[in-house]
């Protein structure tokens, strides 16, 4: 008896760890795949920093890469909710120990070289070191490891039958996500540049901030031997100066917007303060790249600038092309408003579509449109401070998530629940025939006993 109870024990305790580490891996795939899903051009980007890396710049074109990220962010999310419901266990749980396994050899990688700063695992909601990935990784190869060695203790949530339905769900439910902020905008902002962002104070950097730390070695000669010499242990005139050579020992402070500069480029002219300090509205119309920017709604982008110039409002363009770009674009569309020089990465992480638009007032982030949502003309009827496009819209994170839960989380719970009743009418029917069946042989063994005792 003390050996089946102990038996008994570890059976529980070891199911029990199973479905710790699938909940632990389901939610960590949801919430990365997620948040890669809803800016799908964000992990283009860091597909793209990968290959430079790996010293492969443009070996796959854009349309490749951005293939990729759609489809490594709902594989990420749909493997997530197949664990999370227990859907296929055997295949998807040997699936998700083949990505982890991929993943904590790229971590390693990235922990060794410090290729990278950021892996993008999280997109640009979490930031995590490469020290801090490789940990996050082994753990979750561990539980993967669990998983898949024990997938039929995962206790199911949905029934075989019903399967299929959360699979197509989840899948069509993903891409259409990415392809929907593909089109627009992220649903959710991580990025400094957010509505409601002040620009100004994301580029302050406070009294008591870590300051950045430097070392420099000199090289010196003395009878045709060179050694090289710290500042504390700086040779005597001996020695001839050869040169020097600086290291950044600690990046100290860095301010989540310290790469906003504009330079107009007709006057070479630094307006950034100006901009920044603007009481006014001012329009920046971002196109990191011009040569690649879409001249689909490029009318209305004039309309836009012509109702700024009624206004008094500010309208620059912003982009890192050369002039020969920005003649090509003016050639193209007619544009007029004049184009200040901006390093090209900054641009694309303060909007994710080029070109995109974006409203300012005093320095303050107010509004942000994709080129496929711009402003029309009989929306602009008015003074901006008259307009609802003019002040912060009142739509707030958790009205999002509420979306989403509204289109998504919900019919699969509504599933779920009714998927379970169903299961357990069906067991209360198995339990009642067996009943019956049961009953039915004792009254017919009985009757059989009587039978004998008689004769």
């Amino acid at each position: 008896m003390p050996c089946l109870a102990s038996s008994s024990s570890v059976k529980k305790i070891s199911a029990l760890l199973v479905n710790l580490c699938r909940l632990v891996l389901a939610l960590t795939l949801i919430l990365s795949g997620f948040v890669k899903a809803i800016d799908p051009l964000g992990t283009q980007y860091k597909i793209q920093d990968y290959l430079n890396a790996l010293s492969m710049p443009g070996l796959l074109p854009d349309w490749m890469t951005l293939t990729m990220s759609i489809v490594l962010s709902a594989l990420e999310f749909s493997l997530g909710i197949f664990l999370l419901f227990a859907i296929h266990r055997r295949l998807v749980s040997r699936l998700t120990l083949a990505l982890m396994a991929i993943m904590t050899v790229i971590s390693l990688w990235l922990w060794l070289a410090d290729p990278i700063s950021d892996c993008g695992c999280f997109g640009d909601a979490v930031h995590l070191t490469n020290g801090q990935t490789l940990l996050k990784n082994l753990v979750l190869l561990a539980a993967a490891l669990v998983v898949s060695r024990y997938a039929l203790k995962m206790v199911r949530f949905i029934s075989k039958t019903n399967q299929g339905i959360v699979i197509n769900y989840t899948v069509v439910f993903i891409v259409a996500t990415s392809v929907y902020c593909l089109y627009d905008l992220p649903l959710f902002d991580f990025r400094p540049y957010h509505v409601g962002a002040d620009i100004r104070k994301g580029m302050e950097i406070p009294d008591s901030a870590e300051q950045p730390q430097f070392e420099t070695t000199f090289i010196m000669e003395k009878d045709g031997v060179r050694k090289e010499f710290s500042l504390a242990d700086y040779p005597d005139s001996t020695w001839t100066f050869i040169d020097s050579k600086t290291i950044t020992v600690s990046e100290g402070y860095q301010p989540p917007i310290h790469d906003f500069a504009l330079e107009r480029i007709d006057t070479g002219d630094d307006i950034t303060d100006e901009v920044l300090a603007d009481t006014n509205y001012t329009f920046l119309l971002v196109a990191p790249l011009l040569e690649y920017a879409s001249d689909s709604n490029f009318g209305n982008i004039d309309q836009i600038y012509e109702y700024s110039q009624d206004h008094g409002y500010g309208f620059y363009g912003l982009t890192s092309s050369d002039e020969n770009g920005i003649a090509h674009w003016r050639d193209l569309t007619g544009a007029e408003y004049p184009f200040c020089q901006c390093d090209a990465t900054t641009l694309k992480t303060i909007i994710r579509s080029n070109p995109g638009l974006l409203l300012l007032k005093d320095g303050q982030v107010v509004r942000k449109w994709s080129h496929n949502f711009l402003p029309r003309a009989e929306e602009l009827t008015a003074p901006l401070d008259q307009l609802n496009i003019g002040h912060l819209p009142e739509e707030n994170p958790m009205s999002k998530i509420a979306k989403i839960l509204l289109y998504f989380a919900i019919p699969l719970s509504i599933l779920t629940i009714a998927d379970r009743l169903w299961a357990w009418t069906r067991w209360l029917q198995r339990r009642k025939n067996r009943r019956g069946r049961k009953t039915t042989k004792t009254t017919e063994t009985t009757e059989a006993s009587e039978t004998t005792e008689t004769i």
